[in-house]
């Protein structure tokens, strides 16, 4: 348990070890996993530790790469917020079933163990409403808000779900 902490202290910021040891690409952000190329965590000089610092945050990840954490979550969270937008209004018990199943996947599937971990705690604490399509768009954007709460990041409003996710503008810019 304690080595387990001293390895941690050691990481730098943002670099996240998944259960095989190894730095975890799905959970960790790429800009925060380009800073430590030619690195060592704990060692280097301050010069070193602030060219890799400018590197990482100049980087971009060529589309070859398996996803980071940013890329993994945008297109997880696109994918279950278009589902639920297309989700029927009075959904039959075999829609429920199969959406219900699919999100209680996540926290067993989920690539990032943090993120999955995360993801099933607060779906015990706040179970998913697949009773239809405004319920499940309502759970789902208040579930991602959570997230991008703790994130940091701006929240989402709500209202607009049906249109971000499935109509479009209503000035048809996306049509």
């Amino acid at each position: 348990m304690a080595e387990d902490a001293k390895k941690q202290q050691q990481l730098p910021p943002g670099m996240v070890i998944g259960p095989d040891g190894k730095p975890c690409k799905a959970c960790t952000v790429f800009k925060d996993f380009a800073k430590t190329k030619g690195t060592v965590p704990g060692s280097g000089s301050k010069q070193a530790a602030t060219a890799a610092t400018m590197m990482g945050a100049l980087a971009t990840r060529p589309t070859e790469c398996p996803p980071d954490s940013e890329k993994l979550g945008r297109s997880t969270w696109t994918f279950l917020h278009t589902a639920a937008a297309y989700y029927p209004v009075n959904p039959t018990p075999q829609h429920r079933r199969s959406m219900l199943s699919l999100l209680q996947s996540l926290p067993i599937l989920y690539p990032c163990n943090y993120c999955a971990e995360h993801l099933g705690g607060e779906m015990q604490k706040n179970p998913p409403d697949v009773s239809g399509r405004a319920q499940l768009s309502k759970w789902l954007c208040d579930v991602h808000n959570e997230v991008n709460d703790r994130l940091g990041k701006d929240k989402f409003d709500c209202s607009r779900v049906i249109e971000r996710w499935k109509d479009g503008p209503a000035d048809g810019s996306c049509d």
